[in-house]
């Protein structure tokens, strides 16, 4: 086994030390096999560095060449914040239920299951914040800004939320919560 494994350093193979490196005038003794690097090294590492870049430049290429082809042949993944089959009605419709099971999550916060209230706490936002990015994306141009304030307030109090229940801070949770609860009547009604 010995045999097999290669030696990286020996006197034949000697490890590169730049000069830099020794600030004496007499090179160290551990350092004796140190040398300059030849030039023709130097300008073979660097002809090797163009290579590798040209390299990755035209596999970088080749790859977005493909994913142009995947898009015409629609295999390419949608990752829009809007469902790609959802309607703005689908979205209506199914906004209250959303809303209904992000505020269930309160029995899990007063019986101090914060794992599990993060859990549902996740899931449910997540629908409901599509189908309100649905609902605002249908919406006039003027309305838009105001309704993606308070999507963001909504969401931004969501996020809190989350990581006061990582902390298991009662108070901090229960205040979040509140925030929720009036974000999303705010939301709500706007829409």
């Amino acid at each position: 086994m010995m045999g097999l494994r290669p030696i990286l350093v020996s006197k034949y193979n000697p490890p590169y030390c730049s000069q830099t490196l020794i600030t004496s005038y007499r090179k160290p003794t551990g350092l004796k096999h140190c040398k300059e690097m030849p030039a023709k090294k130097l300008i073979h590492s660097n002809m090797n560095r163009r290579v590798g870049v040209i390299l990755i430049a035209t596999m970088a290429s080749s790859l977005l060449l493909k994913r142009e082809e995947n898009s015409a042949c629609g295999l390419e993944l949608d990752l829009r914040m809007v469902a790609p089959d959802q309607t703005v009605e689908e979205a209506e419709n199914g906004i209250q239920n959303h809303a209904k099971a992000l505020l269930k999550v309160k029995d899990l916060i007063e019986s101090k299951a914060w794992r599990e209230a993060q859990k549902e706490l996740r899931r449910s936002s997540s629908l409901l914040k599509q189908d309100i990015y649905t609902i605002i994306q249908g919406k006039p141009g003027n309305q838009r800004p105001q309704l993606r304030k308070l999507y963001s307030n909504l969401f931004n109090s969501v996020t809190k939320l989350d990581y006061a229940a990582r902390d298991e801070d009662e108070s901090q949770v229960l205040q979040c919560y509140d925030k929720i609860v009036f974000a999303l009547n705010d939301i709500l009604s706007k829409l």
